[in-house]
């Protein structure tokens, strides 16, 4: 990665980027500057073809333990100031949604408010066995603004969403896996290199198959059935196209590992 970073740190190795938020002295909280360069980072990384799957972290105890409140407080002062924080997280977190490679986080710590938000705006989500998971943001009397409200529902249930976004209370990582918030959870000195693993697993697998498959869960998720399954169909018809596929099926008959090319 060419661009440095203040709040960020990058490694990439094998296609593997893995993105750690390094602001440990603040439990690595949202601030407009962590922000903006979760931006840069993710655009960049979408742009270098030889990454082919990011894994999202965080540095010390926490993963991201939430937004920075002293700005909050400073843009409280101006609803638009309030309103446009919330916009410009959204869209960031929105634009990790949409990645047409697989993100995955691996949730070390605290995963609250905005770092929760973060969490759900990634693909897969795995967890240590000391995580915890919360949108407090009714203590501070506000309510979750960078997609909580709308994603935590949409993964783990109304009801379940409801109760954690109207208490503002803390979940721990088991019951965050048997809400479906998170895949798995692992002890938290094998989290990174089981996260690596899985991470690898998919990048084994056909770059264009995966991001169409990013592309026909996510657009499916807000149609009707009949038009999601009409949308899978043209993307199952545009891959059978591929050279990827070809390749796929010939080494699958052939009995050898697939050389993808992404195209």
């Amino acid at each position: 990665m060419t661009t440095p970073f203040t709040f960020l740190t990058l490694e990439i190795a094998d296609a593997l980027a893995i993105v750690t938020v390094n602001r440990p002295d603040k439990l690595n909280a949202l601030n407009a500057t962590v922000i903006a360069e979760l931006d840069k980072a993710f655009t960049e990384l979408s742009q270098r073809e030889q990454v082919r799957a990011i894994i999202l972290t965080g540095a010390g105890r926490a993963f991201v333990a939430g937004a920075d409140i002293a700005e909050i407080a400073e843009g409280a002062d101006s609803p638009a100031g309030l309103e446009s924080l919330s916009q410009v997280g959204s869209r960031v977190f929105t634009k990790i949604e949409r990645l047409n490679k697989p993100v995955v986080a691996a949730i070390n710590g605290f995963a609250l408010g905005g770092g929760l938000e973060l969490a759900l705006a990634c693909h897969v989500r795995v967890a240590s066995e000391g995580a915890k998971f919360g949108l407090p943001e009714a203590k501070l009397g506000l309510i979750p603004g960078y997609g909580g409200t709308q994603r935590l529902p949409r993964l783990i249930g109304t009801g379940r969403a409801m109760q954690m976004i109207l208490t503002g209370g803390m979940i721990d990582a088991n019951t965050a896996a048997s809400y479906g918030l998170v895949n798995a959870v692992y002890p938290a000195e094998v989290l990174l290199d089981v996260t690596r693993s899985m991470a690898k697993e998919m990048i084994a697998n056909g770059p264009l198959a995966l991001a169409h498959a990013i592309e026909v869960v996510a657009k499916g998720a807000g149609m009707s059935m009949d038009d999601a399954l009409a949308l899978e169909s043209r993307h199952f018809g545009v891959l059978g196209r591929t050279a990827d596929m070809r390749e796929g099926t010939t080494a699958f008959l052939e009995k050898r590992p697939a050389a993808f090319k992404g195209a």
